[in-house]
């Protein structure tokens, strides 16, 4: 599987941009597996289903510099800062259930790998100890299906509980502690391996080779990425 790789002087980009670059690599790079690893400034997430109003704590997250985007693919809403991962797989296994088996199968791996004992739901989502480390979401587009995840190695538990959550009961310290018991964050299993350290892991596990992408692609990308910004886009009521 190929790793496809920004620019070394290409810094950090807004999660919009990410999305738009999984498209590209589906619809324009001839590559039967891709994937590639992403950080992003606190931002939410939420499903091509979802409605921004219902899901998402908008005065929360305009008050505290979280951003907002929808995606296409399907699923919940989710909660992203620099200290977790995201991971995107694109092939062209056009089986939705045997891409989304083929890419659990993988973080699986990562993390036994680790010396983590990992196992997967039905819903897939990668549990380690019975909690929740990442949950993933698909979508097809021209022949290929993009497979996105979140890996959870460390979070803001605040921004990740009071941005997805708009009922003002669960703001409280125990609504923290109740998401807390529900999910579980690498860097208690790997306190030894920083965050950069996990990502190299990651990509020597999973693949061979890379392919960076020039001045052209990136501005392909960005054209694709306006989509995502489109206020009537984010605003979809479902």
């Amino acid at each position: 599987m190929k790793y496809i790789d920004l620019p070394a002087h290409v810094g950090q980009k807004h999660l919009s941009f990410y999305l738009a670059m999984e498209e590209f690599v589906a619809r324009q790079l001839d590559e039967s597996d891709a994937f590639f690893l992403w950080q992003v400034r606190p931002s939410v997430i939420f499903g091509r289903n979802q409605s921004l109003e219902n899901e998402v704590n908008a005065s929360y997250c305009r008050s505290n510099g979280i951003e907002m985007y929808r995606r296409k693919s399907g699923g919940g809403c989710v909660y992203a800062d620099e200290q977790n991962l995201m991971l995107s797989y694109v092939t062209s296994e056009e089986n939705v259930a045997l891409a989304f088996n083929n890419f659990i199968n993988m973080v699986v791996l990562v993390l036994r790998r680790l010396g983590i004992e990992a196992t997967t739901t039905s819903h897939n989502d990668v549990l380690i100890e019975g909690r929740k480390v990442s949950g993933t979401a698909c979508y097809c587009v021209q022949g290929h299906c993009i497979v996105h995840a979140t890996l959870l190695y460390d979070t803001n538990m605040q921004h990740m509980l009071n941005a997805i959550t708009p009922s003002h009961e669960k703001l409280q310290a125990k609504g923290i502690k109740s998401v807390r018991q529900r999910i579980t964050l690498l860097r208690d299993y790997i306190p030894q391996m920083s965050i950069d350290e996990l990502k190299d892991f990651i990509r020597q596990t999973l693949c061979s080779g890379q392919r960076q992408l020039g001045a052209s692609e990136l501005q392909a990308i960005e054209e694709i990425e306006q989509g995502y910004l489109k206020e009537e886009f984010i605003n979809i009521i479902p």
